[in-house]
């Protein structure tokens, strides 16, 4: 073992890595762009916006399943080798659009075939990654990594806008696929790493006896089994399940929803941009609080915010004020994926973090996909988005409740505030 410390630590090198690849993920292309495709898809189809909204959901339902299939390959096989076979298909499949174009059927054929592929070059597999490289310094990481996403989320709707307007929707999901392979692929080849042990390194970059000593021995934590007949595994099941399709069918439907207002095609996609930045804030901000206080308090700052920003989306019809709506409700999306990420790992450990994350992304994607299709439907069902709206910011109240019903960590941090503020670690 190197008892060295470098000048810069790999594991950062692998956060970079990570953050570059969700980058050009399914969650910035395919999810978080679905609101500037949306007109465009329901006009080549000739097909109600409900109709669109149930192409997402088919592929988030077909993300439940393929995720638990990827958790266990992830598992057996290590992160790398599944990251870099599934990257390169999706991005295949991103470059071939023109041959799901036609029919309704082969457009849902299209968001099945990317999601199959995209979840295991997802959030998934480059968390297991991170979690493996970071122990004392886990939250900054995941948070750094899904800088990613929320850069993504900023950059990517007003670019497939712009490409949209200029050659259509099926160049702008084609030149993301082109990027992916030139960009991406080279990188994960050249320098992502499973483990710091596969470089002589130690995790978090410490180099004394003790943590050589830990990293050395296999990565404590529960057996799946052992995680799904725990009490807090429901509880934090539940409550990202209601935050994930409350904020989810919200951000997804924000660019329509401000266009229903009055706002242009433009003022629409920097909405959905605006939801984007403060998903990257409310990603690196909640990992950065998650080194220092207990996660269920940092849950509960942010899925109050995220259901205030319904709220204010519900009283009023005003553009400034849905903005501010919009901002609120994407820190509650950003910090939930570090936030899934983060309690899994504290409360079930490492033992078999790749198939307990799996689910629980299952668990999101399904929930994602329903609730985006609940605001579609009840858009269709009455002509506004104020039905949906009520029933997600009540869906968020609740999912406070069960977070603050957690008990202590299982698997607390080495050195953490959040050892102090919380009771004594469960045994």
């Amino acid at each position: 073992m190197n008892s060295q410390r470098p000048r810069i630590f790999y594991g950062w090198w692998i956060v970079a890595i990570a953050a570059l690849g969700l980058f050009f993920g399914d969650a910035s292309i395919t999810v978080f762009s679905f609101g500037v495709f949306l007109k465009p898809l329901s006009a080549a189809f000739h097909s109600g916006r409900a109709s669109i909204s149930l192409a997402f959901t088919v592929k988030q339902l077909t993300a439940a399943g393929s995720v638990l299939f990827a958790g266990v390959l992830v598992q057996r096989y290590g992160s790398r080798k599944i990251i870099l076979r599934y990257t390169t298909v999706f991005a295949a499949i991103l470059l071939c659009n023109w041959v799901f174009s036609k029919e309704l059927w082969q457009l849902y054929v299209f968001f099945l075939a990317v999601v199959f592929f995209a979840v295991g070059a997802g959030p998934m597999p480059y968390t297991n990654v991170v979690s493996r490289w970071f122990d004392r310094r886990r939250g900054l990481a995941l948070g750094l990594m899904m800088f990613g996403v929320g850069s993504g989320a900023i950059v990517v709707p007003p670019a497939a806008q712009y490409v949209i307007t200029k050659f259509g929707w099926r160049v702008a999901y084609a030149s993301f696929g082109g990027a992916i392979l030139l960009v991406c692929v080279p990188i994960i080849v050249a320098f992502l790493k499973d483990t710091p042990e596969e470089m002589g390194l130690l995790r978090d970059g410490v180099g004394h006896a003790a943590t050589a000593l830990r990293n050395a021995a296999s990565n404590p934590g529960l057996s799946w089994r052992e995680a799904w007949h725990s009490r807090a595994f429901w509880l934090m099941l539940c409550a990202f399940s209601f935050v994930g399709a409350s904020t989810n069918g919200c951000v997804i439907h924000m660019a329509p929803m401000l266009a229903d207002r009055g706002g242009s095609a433009q003022i629409a996609a920097l909405a959905s941009s605006f939801a984007g930045g403060a998903l990257l804030i409310g990603r690196v901000g909640s990992g950065y609080l998650l080194d220092r206080f207990f996660g269920p308090y940092i849950a509960v700052l942010f899925f109050g915010g995220a259901a205030l920003g319904m709220g204010l989306l519900w009283a009023t019809g005003a553009t400034e004020i849905a903005f501010l709506g919009a901002f609120l409700i994407g820190l509650g999306l950003g910090a939930e994926v570090d936030l899934i990420a983060y309690l899994v790992s504290r409360y079930f450990g490492l033992r078999s973090f790749g198939e307990i994350y799996a689910f629980f992304w299952a668990a999101f994607a399904l929930s994602a996909g329903l609730g985006v299709y609940a605001m579609g439907a009840g858009f269709d069902k009455t002509g506004s988005y104020t039905v949906p709206l009520t029933g997600f910011f009540f869906a968020v109240l609740v999912a406070i409740i069960l977070m603050l019903r957690l008990g202590p960590y299982r698997y607390a941090p080495p050195v953490s505030v959040a050892a102090e503020v919380q009771p004594e670690v469960a045994g």
